[in-house]
């Protein structure tokens, strides 16, 4: 049977954040060879600025009309996000109407989506600093029920034994959480890491820029890694497992 595998990123047109995209998508080829690769990002305005660098990327809806018209039977469609949120859900909602126009087509789950995952995370994570600084994993943050995620990992990473710390640019816990935390804990030396596939537009503007200014006025020494999740190895590792129990799921 034609198979294709779409993988489903929300995207980014950061030059220098873009390798952990590639990775995931490199995990994920390797993970499943017997399908052809596409991919899509959902962001209309990152669709619009990487082809004005010259690279056309299609949507959702564009990718899975264009997998028709070359006659797929099958697609596998794992998106690269990492909680359950509205772009998730959106994902869904996209996929819905060419569900009767392929054979089989099937959508993965996010990164983060039973306990299992929260806690392969947390372990991965974790290493990202010595013992010396206070690891800060910065995510984007949103309204949807998917949040809870982030406290979550929290509790995953204190129940591992990590001290690091969960924030979020949008939500709860935010910086005045953390910060109370960090006081607590007595550290003086901090390294934000995004919680984030990427480290594009929002590591760069409100990681490096607002948050690292806002502990350095009250004391803290502070470092920036700018590496988004999808370089760690572990993570695409993950991914390569939600693949793979889809994969399974929907054969016919």
């Amino acid at each position: 049977m034609k198979t294709a595998l779409l993988a489903v990123s929300y995207g980014t047109a950061v030059p220098q954040a873009r390798e952990g995209i590639l990775r995931v998508e490199q995990a994920l080829a390797d993970q499943y060879p017997a399908g052809d690769f596409f991919r899509a990002f959902t962001s209309p305005a990152v669709r619009v600025r990487c082809a004005e660098q010259g690279e056309v990327i299609r949507s959702l809806p564009e990718a899975l009309a264009h997998l028709e018209a070359l006659e797929y039977e099958r697609v596998l469609l794992q998106p690269t996000h990492l909680i359950y949120s509205e772009d998730y859900d959106r994902v869904r909602e996209d996929a819905a109407p060419f569900q009767s126009r392929f054979r089989s087509l099937a959508v993965g789950r996010p990164l983060i989506a039973d306990t299992g995952d929260l806690l392969a995370l947390a372990r991965e994570t974790a290493l990202l600093s010595d013992r010396e600084e206070a690891l800060v994993l910065l995510g984007h943050g949103t309204a949807h029920y998917g949040s809870m995620a982030y406290p979550a990992l929290q509790a995953a990473l204190r129940l591992t034994g990590s001290s690091a710390l969960v924030g979020t640019l949008q939500g709860w816990p935010g910086f005045p959480e953390v910060l109370a935390q960090l006081k607590a804990d007595g550290r003086e030396q901090v390294l934000l890491a995004p919680l984030m596939l990427t480290a594009g537009r929002h590591a760069l503007r409100d990681m490096s820029g607002s948050w690292k200014e806002r502990l350095e006025t009250e004391g803290f020494s502070v470092r920036c890694r700018m590496e988004g999740l999808g370089r760690l190895p572990g993570v695409c590792r993950l991914y390569q497992n939600h693949l793979k129990a889809l994969e399974e799921s929907s054969r016919l």
